[in-house]
């Protein structure tokens, strides 16, 4: 079982504390960030960054699903880490000043992918999959805090 690892970035024309406060406010814009491939969005606990508790449902592709249970933490500034009780995958945010009223935003996700023929093929095609949904994520967080 091999471990798979899909990563995003891009650089907002917003400040850092901007960036990551909308990041990490789950209870009111989190959702609004999300694209199509999201449903059944629910803050369960909390709501602002640490101490989080999320759920929605992922559509990966027309047959892979994911439910999604995820546990926030903030283990340094400017990160979000989001834990996923139901599965190996955990997604860190990592964002951090690019200069003057702009930030970078990194997202990572990593996995426990399958064995066999089944994991070569995740390992060579769920990356790019789950790199367009990022992408897509963050062109809304960027149209959501460069109008701020």
């Amino acid at each position: 079982m091999a471990q798979v690892e899909a990563t995003t970035e891009r650089v907002v024309a917003a400040d850092a504390e901007t960036v990551f406060d909308t990041l990490a406010d789950y209870a009111n814009t989190r959702a609004k960030l999300l694209p199509e491939q999201f449903s059944e969005y629910e803050v369960r606990e909390g709501g602002d960054g640490e101490g989080t508790l999320v759920h929605w449902r992922l559509q990966a592709t027309s047959k892979r699903v994911r439910d999604c249970l995820l546990d926030v933490t903030e283990p340094t500034d400017g990160q979000l880490v989001e834990s996923d009780r139901n599965s190996s995958m955990v997604t860190t945010w990592t964002v951090t000043p690019a200069g003057e009223g702009r930030s970078r935003v990194v997202v990572s996700t990593v996995w426990n992918g399958a064995g066999g023929i089944g994991g070569f093929f995740e390992r060579t095609f769920a990356p790019k999959g789950l790199g367009r949904i990022y992408d897509a994520i963050l062109a809304n967080l960027a149209a959501e805090t460069e109008k701020k």
